[in-house]
C-alpha cells in the first residue's frame, strides 16, 4: 500500500521501454520488416542509455 505512490526510477522506466520496443519489433517482424528494424534500432538506443546508468 505504501508503494502505491512510489515513482519508478529511470532505470526501471528504460527497461520497460526496451521491453515494449522489442515486443513491438517481434510483432512487426512478420508483417513489416522495415518497421521491425526501426523498433530494434530504437531498442538498442534505449539499451545504450541503460548501460550508461550502470
Amino acid at each position: 500500500m505504501f508503494g502505491l505512490f512510489k515513482t519508478k526510477s529511470e532505470k526501471e522506466m528504460l527497461q520497460k521501454q526496451y521491453e515494449k520496443l522489442m515486443n513491438e519489433a517481434h510483432a512487426l517482424s512478420t508483417s513489416n520488416r522495415r518497421m521491425s528494424d526501426q523498433k530494434v534500432f530504437e531498442a538498442e538506443e534505449v539499451m545504450k542509455k541503460l548501460e550508461k546508468l550502470n
